[in-house]
Parts: C-alpha cells; sequence; structure tokens
C-alpha cells in the first residue's frame, strides 16, 4: 500500500480492539490508518482447520455481553454468521472431590447440588437483606464470603475465575474485574435482588439482544476478525510495522516505524493504542517514567493452552459447556472445554475436540513445562477425568501466552487514573486495550466503539 504522510486517527494494533475502532471509524468517514507489527489482523484471535478439525489458537469462545458486539456481528452479517452456543450443553460441571458436578440452574438444583453447604444454602437466602460493601478495593474473594459464603467461593466463584482470568479471586477487585457484579450490590444492594430487578427495567431493542450467551463464529472466529479487517478497509491498514515510535510533534504526532526495513514516518492528529501495558514504554517514550510504571503497573496470568481431538469419542458424554476445576481440588489443569459440543462441524462426526486450560496466576511453573512435561499432565488428567482408557489424540496442539490475561487487581485505580492524567496532558492520545475496561470480546467491540466515538466527537 501507498504510506500516507498524514492521516486523521493512527491506531497501533489490529487485534480486536483495534479493529472494531476502524470499523467505527470507517462507519463514519473519518480518515485514519492502523499499524499492526504482526504479519495477519485478528492478535491472538486465529482459527486452525486440520485433520478433520477446526480449532482455535487463541480465544475461544466469547459472551454476548455488550450492544456493541451485537451491532458488529449485525454490521458483518454479509461476510460473518454469528454461532451461539447449543441450547442443548447448557450445563457447567465443576470437579468436587474428583467428581464432575453440574452448577445449579434453579432453586431444586441448588437445593440437591453437592457443590455448597447446607449452611450456606440457607445463608444465600439472607443475601438480599446483607448491607452494601463500603471499601471500593475489596477483593472478589472477601465480597462473595460476606455475601455469599465460603463454599459458593470455593464451587462456583473460584472456577468461574479460573475459567475467564486465570486468576486469584484473593488478589482480583470486582470494581475492575467484574463491575456488573460489583454493581449490582451497590446500585441494588444485592446480587439477587439486583438481578431480578434488572430483569424487569425497560430496555431497548438492542439492549434486549445482549442475552450473554456464549458465541464463536460459524467456521471459526477467523471468520470474523477478517469480517471486521474488510469492513475496516485493507487499504487503510499496514501490516509488519516494526520498531513503532510515538513522539508529539508540534500539535500532531509523529509516528516512526520500520516497513521491510526502510524507515517510514506518519503525522497525525490523534493517536489510539490498543496494545499490552508491557509494549508502552518503548511505544510512547515520551511520557515520564513514573507515569509510564503507574500505567504498566499490571500482572498477566501466564497460559498454556492444549487442544485436543480425537476422530472417535469412546468417554463420557459430553453434554455441557465445559467442566472447571477449583484450586481445592489441586489438579494441574485448569479446566476443559468441549468445543464439539459448543459449536457444529469443529469435530469429525463421532469425534470430539477439547481446549484444556494450565497454568493461570496461581500455576505459573506449570504453565512454563517443557512440551513432553505438558503431554503428560494432559494425558492424566484427561484420562482421568473424561474416562478414556486409550489416550491417543488425533489433534494435540501446544500454545502458551505469556501474557495472556490482565489482573485487574486493586493497582487498577492507580492505572485508570495515570491514563487519564496522561490523556488529558496530551490532547489526541488515547490509551486503549484490555489494560482497562475488561478482557471480553464484548468489552474489546464496546471499548472499539468507545475510542472510535471520542474521535468523532472531537471532529465535530
Amino acid at each position: 500500500m501507498d504510506i500516507p504522510k498524514n492521516t486523521h486517527t493512527l491506531i497501533i494494533g489490529a487485534g480486536l480492539t483495534g479493529l472494531s475502532t476502524a470499523h467505527y471509524l470507517r462507519k463514519a468517514g473519518i480518515e485514519f490508518t492502523v499499524l499492526e507489527k504482526d504479519s495477519r489482523p485478528g492478535g491472538v484471535i486465529q482459527t486452525c482447520k486440520e485433520n478433520g478439525f477446526i480449532y482455535e489458537k487463541g480465544p475461544n469462545t466469547g459472551v454476548i455481553g455488550s450492544e456493541s458486539i451485537v451491532e458488529l456481528f449485525e454490521d458483518l452479517k454479509e461476510h460473518c454468521e454469528l454461532e451461539t452456543a447449543s441450547k442443548k450443553v447448557k450445563k457447567r460441571y465443576i470437579l468436587k472431590d474428583g467428581k464432575w458436578a453440574a452448577l445449579p440452574t434453579g432453586l431444586i438444583s441448588g437445593i440437591k447440588t453437592p457443590l455448597f453447604t447446607l449452611k450456606d444454602k440457607f445463608r444465600l437466602l439472607a443475601e438480599p437483606f446483607r448491607k452494601r460493601g463500603t471499601n471500593p478495593h475489596e477483593t472478589l474473594a472477601e465480597l462473595v464470603k460476606r455475601r455469599m459464603g465460603k463454599s459458593f467461593l470455593e464451587y462456583a466463584i473460584d472456577p468461574f475465575i479460573l475459567g475467564v482470568y486465570a486468576g486469584n479471586p484473593e488478589v482480583l477487585v470486582p470494581k475492575y474485574a467484574l463491575p456488573k457484579l460489583y454493581n449490582l450490590e451497590q446500585n441494588y444492594g444485592s446480587f439477587i435482588g439486583g438481578a431480578v430487578k434488572k430483569r424487569f427495567e425497560k430496555k431497548s431493542d438492542l439492549e434486549k439482544k445482549v442475552t450473554r450467551e456464549v458465541f464463536s463464529a460459524k467456521g471459526g472466529l477467523s471468520n470474523f476478525v477478517n469480517a471486521l479487517y474488510k469492513s475496516g478497509g485493507e487499504e487503510n491498514f499496514i501490516i509488519e510495522a516494526k520498531d513503532i515510535t510515538i513522539l508529539p510533534d508540534s500539535s500532531n504526532y509523529k509516528i516512526s516505524f520500520t516497513l521491510d526495513g526502510k524507515p517510514n514516518e506518519i503525522f497525525t492528529e490523534n493517536v489510539i493504542t490498543t496494545i499490552g501495558s508491557y509494549e508502552l514504554p518503548a511505544l510512547l517514550p515520551f511520557i515520564n517514567k513514573e507515569k509510564m510504571k503507574e500505567i504498566t503497573e499490571l500482572q498477566y496470568a501466564k497460559v498454556t493452552a492444549v487442544t485436543l481431538g480425537f476422530k472417535k469419542w469412546t468417554g463420557i458424554p459430553l453434554d455441557g459447556f465445559g467442566g472447571l476445576i477449583p484450586s481445592k481440588e489441586q489438579r494441574d489443569i485448569l479446566g476443559v472445554l468441549f468445543l464439539s459440543s459448543l459449536f457444529i462441524d469443529r469435530a469429525p462426526e463421532g469425534g470430539a475436540l477439547f481446549t484444556v486450560f494450565l497454568g493461570g496466576s496461581r500455576n505459573v511453573h506449570i504453565a512454563d513445562l517443557p512440551d513432553d512435561k505438558i503431554y503428560a499432565i494432559v494425558k492424566n488428567e484427561i484420562q482421568n477425568l473424561l474416562e478414556i482408557s486409550n489416550f491417543n489424540p488425533d489433534i494435540f496442539k501446544i500454545n502458551r501466552y505469556k501474557h495472556a490475561i490482565p489482573q485487574y487487581e486493586a493497582s487498577s485505580a492507580i492505572r485508570y487514573a495515570a491514563i487519564n492524567e496522561t490523556e488529558q496532558q496530551y490532547p489526541g492520545l488515547k490509551i486503549g486495550g484490555n489494560i482497562r475496561d475488561g478482557i471480553g470480546m464484548a468489552d474489546r467491540a464496546k471499548q472499539g466503539k468507545m475510542l472510535a466515538e471520542q474521535i468523532i466527537n472531537s471532529k465535530s
């Protein structure tokens, strides 16, 4: 492509946040350019097809949790089809004492479940009448024990957090990590009461489509990001841009980078960053070192994900979403997704496709093990937990993520404040990405729209 000398807005990073921002800017007719260091757009999202299986190298699923993710799929419907998880596999299994138990979905199953103690089941009845918390930096563990009881923490929230954040509820802060949960208590006084009241609140047609269903794209998530890439205009993207540096220049910003080993410069009024915190110091060298330290004070969970495929499945019935493993069970894996049960055509007929997760913030040593050790762990755990006698997978792929998932701890308050101060000091600079505003695909789409609207509103 021809590299422009000037552009109205420059986006750093063509992951889901950058692609979403580009989509909304193009809809509004705003001139922009995207710089991406890798050889393709999409970030860690990448679908692979092999040996009759369709699997993901990055995120496996998303949740329809924002209006923006709904809008994106509606805008892209001619090029990409939303696929929601099969209604037949709504069960979510939790391991307790070495056996799978389904999370309760109603009153009767809640009474019968072995996951929670009788004391905590009765304690839950009083949850709507407990006082609101007053500490905005209360950890998730403290919040759940205060409102629901220890067994709910150990066999519902802990495995849920392992599945979403690969994190530790003892350090994650709901105000930042789970703001919707935090706001239920703050705005309505309780989780249960808030959830009931919200059901009866008037919603727009778009809000009604935020169903919280698990989703992918038909044929894999690469189809989603490729459709976004096209909607943003491929001519607006510069791929494999290396050594990117941003510097203020009069009332604009000068972006320097190399392409095919040759130096280039672009001048722009607005810069949006969507990359990880660990990449920001080199990208923004003009920011005060102490302020940059506050922005980048962020821990990441390290995760190793194993794709596991069998052309003929002989283990337990795969009648659920997957299984999560509480920390208390002291196993070597965090959980397993039953992907071929969730979405169509992910494995040959009669076969099965799984993703097995290892590591996380409390088991970093496992994520770092060599391939042969990872294989041995997965073999041992899957044979035991999914009851197969002959472990001979047709697909076994290991993917390692050093910076898999940012952990929204108490330091998030300092990070958010530092970002706001920096953006005020340097008009036209927007610092986005999953260092703030949530980690899920719906969060990334929502932030992308928000960033685009800030640029659009500043021009009008």
